[in-house]
C-alpha cells in the first residue's frame, strides 16, 4: 500500500499547505501568513501520491534550543494508511539528526493526534507545565 506514495524532504508551497490543511480539518492559514510562515520551516515532509501532496508535517524553531512539530496531516481519503506514521518518523530521524542534545521538541495534540504522538515518545507536560497560546485574530 505505502509503494505508491513518495515521503520528500520538502515543504510543501503555500496553495498546496493551505489545501491540506483545510482539507484535514486543521484551521485555515491565509496567503499571507503561508509565505511568511514556510520558508522558517528547519525541517519538513510532504508525502505524494502521483506528484499530488496528500500529507504533510514540519518542525519549526530557532535552530538550538526550541523546536515545535507542526501541520501534521494528512487527507481524509488517504488516512489510515500509516502515514502520519511515516511523517513524524521522517521529521524524528532529522531532528535526532540534527539538533543538539539539549534542545526541546513541543507540540500540542489536537484531539486524538495524541494517541500518534505518544507513539514516538510525547508524553503530557502537566502538571509540571501547561501549553497556552494567544491567537492575534481569526480569519473570516
Amino acid at each position: 500500500m505505502r509503494e505508491e506514495y513518495e515521503v520528500r524532504g520538502e515543504v510543501p508551497g503555500v496553495g498546496e499547505y493551505r489545501r491540506l490543511r483545510e482539507a484535514a480539518g486543521l484551521s485555515p492559514k491565509g496567503v499571507e501568513a503561508a509565505e511568511k510562515g514556510l520558508p522558517n520551516t528547519w525541517c519538513g515532509v510532504t508525502v505524494r501520491r502521483g506528484g499530488e501532496a496528500v500529507g504533510m508535517g514540519r518542525i519549526v524553531g530557532d535552530g538550538g534550543c526550541f523546536f515545535q512539530v507542526v501541520d501534521i496531516c494528512v487527507l481524509p481519503e488517504h488516512q489510515g494508511r500509516g502515514l502520519g506514521k511515516l511523517i513524524m518518523r521522517a521529521l524524528l530521524d532529522e531532528y535526532d539528526r540534527r539538533a543538539p542534545a539539549s534542545a526541546y521538541l513541543s507540540l500540542i495534540a489536537d484531539g486524538d493526534a495524541q494517541h500518534l504522538y505518544r507513539q514516538f515518545g510525547f508524553v503530557d507536560t502537566a502538571p509540571a507545565s501547561v501549553g497556552m497560546f494567544r491567537q492575534v485574530k481569526k480569519i473570516s
